[in-house]
Parts: C-alpha cells; structure tokens; sequence
C-alpha cells in the first residue's frame, strides 16, 4: 500500500478538540496553519505567500499527550500520512486537507519546550527490575521520593552511574577531568548560571 508521507512546519490556529470512538479510541485534531515565505527580489524584503490549513488528527496515546502538551498558536510540526477528501455535487465540490498524524512536537527553531514523560498506568511492568538497585529503586537513604514527572528507572540509574564515573574520573582536587553534564538539572544548572 503507498502512502503519501508529509512534514509540515506551522501554527497550531484552532483549540485542540478531544473526543473517543464508540469504542472507547482516544482522537484529537486541531486546524494548523502554515504560510510559505519567500524572497521578493523587486523589493529585497520577505514576503508572506500562501497560506495551507490542514486538518491533523491523532489517535490513541499521540492523542492523550496531544490535548495536554499543544495550545492554539504555538509553533509545530506534524508528520504523517496525507487525505485530501473531496464530496459534495460537480458544481459545489469541496475539499478537506488532513494529515493522520504519526508524531507532533513543538518547533523548537522557533522556541523552547520542556519534555514530560507520560504517565501510564501499566500494572506489574513498572515493577519489573525495580529491586534491581535494591530495594529503594535506586535511591539512597534519605533522597526525597520523585515527585511530579514520572522518569524511568533505568534513566535514573544511567545518570548515576555517569556521575558515579566522572567522580572517579576527577581523580584529586583540581585535577582537569571531563565534566559531568547537566543531566536532569534545572535551567540554571543548563546554562552553566550556578558554576563556581
């Protein structure tokens, strides 16, 4: 089966509407916006060419993370699969653009965004290879438990171990060893504002 396979960079231009099947799928769609730019050489400035208005719909998870990460006006790009739908009579036909989305994410050329894990309910799986690390998780006595965002084990426990490395790494004070990134620091700790 062929599939008309896009990306397209615009404005999200409507709220994002969340409603479920019969059956009980999660969907999500919004209306986007994107206006082509080009070079006026008569003029020597940018000018704004046409503008495109698709309809995106997401289905199932993409849908759930949709509704709570995406407002109207901010900047994304959407991938997925192309519908261009025509109906109506010969002398009224209309047409409706779509793209079935596959992913979404905010245009970060234009912006910054802050990544959520999403909070799944998956019985018994997250508690696969929890006492891996013993039987706090990974945690040390005294750690405060993880409150907010739900990260995954195995991320935490690679982070320790990055930093447990470049300890050793360090070797004595004032030693040059390689510096241990700002792995889930704040965006002061991101900008390097805190340093010593």
């Amino acid at each position: 089966m062929n599939e008309t396979l896009v990306t397209i960079v615009g404005n999200v231009a409507s709220t994002v509407t969340y409603a479920q099947t019969p059956a009980g799928v999660p969907v999500a769609n919004f209306r986007m916006a994107t206006t082509e730019r080009r070079f006026d050489r008569g003029t020597g400035d940018w000018v704004d060419g046409e503008t495109t208005w698709v309809t995106v719909v997401a289905w199932r998870w993409l849908a759930t993370n949709l509704v709570s990460s995406v407002n109207k006006g901010d900047p994304v790009v959407v991938s997925g699969r192309l519908r261009v739908r025509e109906w109506g009579e010969e002398d009224r036909r209309r047409t409706a653009v779509e793209i079935d989305a596959r992913s979404v994410g905010h245009d970060l050329s234009r912006g910054t965004s802050a990544f959520r894990w999403a909070v799944r309910g998956r019985p018994d799986r997250e508690k696969v290879g929890s006492d891996a690390f013993g039987p706090s998780g990974g945690r040390r006595v005294g750690d405060p438990a993880p409150v907010g965002e739900a990260v995954p084990e195995w991320i935490v426990a690679a982070v320790e171990a990055r930093r447990a490395a470049d300890r050793t790494t360090a070797g004595p004070a004032g030693a040059v060893g390689p510096a241990s990134p700002p792995v889930l620091a704040g965006a002061a700790g991101a900008s390097g504002a805190d340093a010593d």
